[in-house]
């Protein structure tokens, strides 16, 4: 009961998505295209403080999870080649939205204990005026996180290091929630002195893989290229392909880069930027470095090997990653994927700790959070040694619900961002 409820919301949460996105492309005059101002924005930021580089950082350390890993493999052996190029198009298309939620989180970001922090809490509490919204998207953010990514990214880690060592489950868990307790006690600035480092490594690293991998392969490139083309106009059968192929590569886009959910936007609140315009088209960048380059980087290796060939049940996709990876590197494979999930999971957590403080600091900005960066570790731990896809569904509901909060408040917030944008671009 639960699936079909969640493919309900789902179905209308991308609806939204896709109009809003196509909406805020029309009227901001297509900022997601303007290649030659998110580069030079990258020059221009400002210096001082936490700059929109860094919390570009930040939004990637939380985008680029397992997902860009094992859920891009999924979506390729579930929908075929064709999801591909749909998860290109949601990128191009919901860009727009990453640009118009930063520009209001830029607006009605305030200083909480001497740091810049901002997200849809703050615009759909002080820009639409609608407080009780506000609260349940940062009580749900809550609950999605220290609830549901943040434990699946540590069970992600640990499963993936004991399926080849002999490493101890407990142990790992263990380790792995000490770490993480280090840097969050450290609080933002730790967080993102962290994630400063991760980010710019794991990318380059992945990206590396990939070029090796294309290298190996150039006499296959045009062909794979032509694949995924025409596998995505594949009308026959038409609902049990052309559409399959759509909607999974739709929403592998959207889980990727989450444009339109807002979360993103709780990182640019940090940002000490003045100019708005700026941090908004340094968002832009991420959503194509997480979903052009890390996405796309997973499907090259997968599609350039034969996995239509292996017979799974119940796959979550890594398994897939997995024997890619093996094929391409040999012996080396498993390690270089066990050290990409490593990275790619690490950061989310940390980015996911930092979304729940945000919102915590949003309900009450007198709290002591003491206390979460004991329940994060704790998450992590649980997580680490149980598998927490029991309550995969759930969650993916709950993110459902911001995308309709967030897509409805930035709908009723338009005039204000159209303005805005044109004030200050």
């Amino acid at each position: 009961m639960i699936e079909i409820i969640n493919a309900i919301v789902w179905a209308v949460a991308t609806s939204l998505i896709v109009l809003s996105g196509i909406y805020f492309s029309n009227k901001l005059h297509y900022p997601q295209f303007k290649f030659k101002k998110i580069f030079k924005s990258l020059f221009k930021s400002n210096h001082t403080g936490i700059t929109p580089v860094k919390t570009l950082f930040l939004t990637l350390a939380g985008r680029i999870g397992v997902g860009s890993i094992a859920g891009v493999a999924l979506a390729i052996y579930i929908g075929g080649p064709g999801t591909i190029f749909w998860m290109w198009v949601i990128a191009l298309i919901s860009a727009s939205l990453a640009y118009a939620e930063t520009l209001m989180a830029s607006k009605y970001k305030k200083i909480v204990n001497g740091h810049n922090i901002g997200g849809p809490f703050y615009y759909i509490k002080n820009g639409l005026k609608n407080k009780k919204l506000a609260v349940t998207y940062a009580i749900i953010i809550i609950i999605a996180y220290l609830f549901g990514f943040i434990p699946i990214q540590a069970n992600t880690i640990t499963a993936s290091v004991a399926e080849t060592s002999e490493i101890n489950y407990i142990f790992l868990g263990f380790v792995l929630a000490f770490i993480i307790y280090y840097i969050i006690k450290g609080g933002l600035n730790k967080i993102i002195k962290v994630t400063d480092k991760i980010v710019p490594i794991m990318t380059i690293l992945y990206v590396i893989l990939v070029f090796i991998v294309l290298f190996n392969h150039l006499n296959l490139f045009k062909d794979m290229l032509l694949l995924i083309i025409n596998s995505a106009f594949n009308l026959k059968p038409f609902f049990s392909g052309f559409i399959l192929t759509i909607i999974i590569g739709i929403e592998r886009g959207i889980f990727s880069n989450e444009s339109g959910l807002g979360i993103g936007a709780i990182a640019t609140g940090a940002s000490s930027e003045t100019n708005p315009t700026i941090s908004g088209y340094i968002q832009v960048l991420g959503v194509y470095i997480t979903t052009i380059i890390i996405c796309t980087a997973t499907a090259f290796m997968v599609l350039l090997f034969d996995y239509s060939n292996i017979n799974l049940v119940n796959p979550n996709g890594i398994e897939i990653t997995s024997r890619a990876f093996d094929f391409h590197f040999g012996s080396l494979g498993r390690l270089l994927l066990i050290i990409s999930i490593l990275l790619f999971a690490f950061s989310t957590v940390l980015t996911g700790y930092y979304y729940c403080e945000a919102a915590l600091r949003f309900l009450n900005e007198k709290m002591d959070i003491s206390f979460l960066k004991l329940i994060t570790p704790i998450s992590v731990f649980i997580g680490a040694v149980t598998s927490p896809t029991i309550i995969w569904n759930i969650v993916d509901i709950l993110v459902a619900i911001l995308a309709f909060i967030n897509i409805y408040t930035l709908l009723k917030l338009r005039n204000e961002i159209i303005i805005y944008h044109q004030t200050y671009d």
